[in-house]
C-alpha cells in the first residue's frame, strides 16, 4: 500500500463510518480495486484508522462523554458493548473469511439498501426523544441488533440505528446514540487488532506492523488525522439530512453501489 491509497482509505472511512452504508464494505471494496487487500498491514490499517472516528466523537460529544456526574450514560454504553464485545471473539475468524469475497457484501450492500428504503414508514411513533430517556434494557436490545453488523456490508451505524428506532426512539436520538455507542465497540475492536491480534501472513501482532517501518507508522498517523476530520464533517451532515430526509436517501445509495459493485466483481475485475 502506499501513501495515496492510504489516504484515500481513510477518506472512505471517515466518510462512512457513521452512515448507513458499510465503511468495512467501503473499504473492502477499494482495497480490491488497488488489489491490496491481502496484504496484513492494509487489514490492519482498515480497523486502526477507526481510532480517529472515534476521537471525532468524543470531539462533537465532549460535553457527553467528560460529564461524569451522569453515571447512566456510561452504564448504557458498557451494557450496549457487551453483545458485540462477546459475539466478536467467537466470529473474528469467519468474519476474517468473509473479508476476502466483495460479492456476498455488496448482496448485503443491496438488502440493506431495501430495508432503509422503507424503515422510516415502519418506525412512525417513536416515543423516546434525548438520550437521558434511554432506558438500559433498551440500551442493551439495541447492542444485540448492532451485532448484526458483523456481517461486513450490513453497516454497524445502520444496525444500531435501526435497532434504537425499533426500540422506539426518534431517528435523531438513534443516531446519536449509535455514534456514542461506536466509542467502546470501535476503541475494543481497534485495541485488539492493534495489540492483542497476531496477522497470518506476517505472524506479526498490529502494533509490530506499525512501527515496522517510518512509511507505515507515518500512514497510520496520516490515516488516523484524515479519518477523524472527515468524520466530523461526515456526522454533521448525516445529523441534517436524517432530519429532512430520513433514510431513504441512504437505502438508493446503497443499492445503486451495491449492483454496481456486483457487477464489477463479477463480470469485470
Amino acid at each position: 500500500m502506499d501513501f495515496f491509497q492510504a489516504i484515500i482509505l481513510a477518506i472512505i472511512e471517515g466518510l462512512t463510518e457513521y452512515l448507513p452504508v458499510s465503511s468495512t464494505g467501503h473499504m473492502i471494496f477499494a482495497s480490491s480495486y488497488f488489489d491490496i487487500q491481502n496484504e496484513d498491514f492494509v487489514k490492519l490499517f482498515q480497523v486502526s484508522i477507526q481510532f480517529g472516528a472515534i476521537l471525532a466523537v468524543v470531539a462533537l460529544y465532549w460535553k457527553k462523554f467528560f460529564d461524569f456526574s451522569k453515571f447512566d450514560f456510561y452504564l448504557k454504553l458498557i451494557y450496549a458493548v457487551i453483545p458485540a464485545l462477546v459475539l466478536g471473539l467467537f466470529f473474528d475468524d469467519m468474519i476474517e473469511a468473509v473479508l476476502g469475497n466483495p460479492i456476498p457484501i455488496a448482496i448485503v450492500l443491496i438488502l440493506g439498501g431495501f430495508v432503509l428504503l422503507f424503515i422510516d414508514n415502519y418506525f412512525k411513533n417513536p416515543k423516546v426523544f434525548k438520550e437521558e430517556d434511554i432506558s438500559v434494557r433498551q440500551a442493551i436490545t439495541i447492542g444485540f441488533w448492532q451485532c448484526l453488523a458483523m456481517m461486513p456490508g450490513t453497516s454497524r451505524s445502520a444496525a444500531s440505528i435501526i435497532g434504537g428506532m425499533q426500540q422506539g426512539l426518534d431517528r435523531k436520538t438513534a443516531a446519536e446514540f449509535s455514534f456514542f455507542l461506536a466509542v467502546p465497540t470501535m476503541a475494543a475492536v481497534t485495541c485488539y487488532s492493534v495489540f492483542l491480534k497476531t496477522y497470518e501472513q506476517t505472524q506479526m501482532k498490529g502494533y509490530e506492523l506499525i512501527l515496522k517501518s517510518t512509511e507505515n507508522t507515518t500512514m497510520f498517523l496520516i490515516g488516523n488525522v484524515i479519518a477523524f476530520v472527515v468524520s466530523i464533517i461526515a456526522i454533521k451532515f448525516f445529523i441534517g439530512v436524517i432530519k429532512q430526509y430520513g433514510f431513504k436517501p441512504w437505502g438508493y445509495y446503497r443499492i445503486i453501489v451495491g449492483v454496481l459493485l456486483l457487477i464489477y466483481f463479477s463480470y469485470i475485475k
